[in-house]
């Protein structure tokens, strides 16, 4: 999934340098992972460590993370995946909402994708009401269709907008694939908490933070596949369709600092690490300033290609090149 501040390409250098930190044997260590997003870093280190606490406050990154982290053990699928793939299109909520056939006047997916994301939504729906498929069936099969469903999104890339005009992507028939995970012997927890909250209630060796960076809040720029997975009944907001979405202090640049040092104050866990680039709202000194407070401060930087989405090709931006700052708080 294409997914502003996934850490998908600067995963190798947070794995060593989180590694190189704490020693690479971690096997007895639980390893919290605070914003998961898609999960790239829990994945990362799922099969690492004996347990991966993950969280996100948005509803589609919990329900992708219940699959890549919390399945851990082989499930049937292959018939469910197929018998979805099969189904006729209905003209559901997301159709209505989101297609042009609709009447909406949206174009997030085209009406034939529309349908087939309905009819599979409430096929899914359908077996877990039935309990012809288990909580773990249940998960995997949502995970799959968002994934699948989001390959052909007519965006480029958040749903912040839709284009004007079908992409290539987008004209493909939904094809839905299975969303597979890392099979291992250890139980693991996902949440879908406010990680400021969440904070006082978990412990653990190694937390892992990738907050938002900027203003742009996630609930908005991924709206969609929160509908898509609670497939709730709500009236959609303006142009875009909008629902009501959680709006997170990390994104405003007055209330970031102190939210941030509550996280590092409250947590109980030795090793603290933040994925951060110099294009934020919290300046690097004021990370550094707080985690310094409460232990053995160091930092490491990374330089990456910024991630543009294909209406971002012509900005300019004020910060060049763009480096992903790693601190690390070894905590009293």
């Amino acid at each position: 999934m294409n997914y502003i501040g996934s850490k998908l390409k600067l995963s190798e250098f947070i794995k060593d340098t989180i590694l190189t930190v704490t020693g690479k044997n971690i096997k007895d260590k639980i390893f919290c992972d605070l914003f998961a997003g898609t999960g790239i870093i829990g994945r990362v280190f799922k099969k690492e460590v004996k347990q991966i606490i993950s969280n996100d406050i948005e509803y589609y990154s919990y329900v992708l993370n219940r699959n890549y982290i919390g399945n851990h053990k082989p499930i049937v699928y292959k018939k469910y995946i197929e018998e979805l793939n099969s189904l006729k299109g209905e003209k559901g909520f997301i159709y209505k909402n989101y297609c042009l056939g609709g009447g909406s006047g949206r174009m997030f997916f085209s009406d034939l994708n529309g349908q087939k994301i309905d009819v599979a939504r409430n096929k899914i729906e359908e077996w877990k009401q039935n309990k012809e498929i288990s909580e773990n069936q249940y998960y995997f099969l949502l995970a799959s269709l968002l994934e699948s469903a989001d390959k052909v999104a007519n965006t480029a890339c958040v749903y912040g907008a839709f284009l004007k005009k079908f992409k290539k992507s987008a004209l493909n028939i939904l094809d839905i694939q299975p969303a597979l995970y890392e099979i291992n012997s250890n139980e693991h927890l996902v949440y879908n908490e406010d990680a400021n909250n969440l904070i006082k209630h978990i412990s653990g060796d190694i937390l892992y933070l990738d907050p938002p960076y900027n203003s742009r809040q996630y609930g908005a720029n991924y709206h969609l596949l929160n509908t898509i997975a609670r497939y709730d009944n709500f009236i959609p907001k303006g142009k875009t369709g909008l629902r009501q979405y959680f709006k997170s202090d990390f994104c405003v640049s007055s209330k970031v600092g102190v939210s941030f040092e509550h996280l590092i104050k409250e947590a109980k866990f030795k090793y603290i690490f933040i994925s951060y680039n110099n294009d934020g709202l919290m300046p690097f000194e004021d990370i550094k300033c707080i985690m310094k407070k409460y232990g053995r401060y160091d930092v490491l930087k990374h330089k990456y290609i910024r991630f543009k989405s294909d209406t971002d090709s012509k900005k300019v931006y004020k910060t060049e090149p763009l480096y992903e700052y790693l601190h690390v708080l070894e905590k009293f």
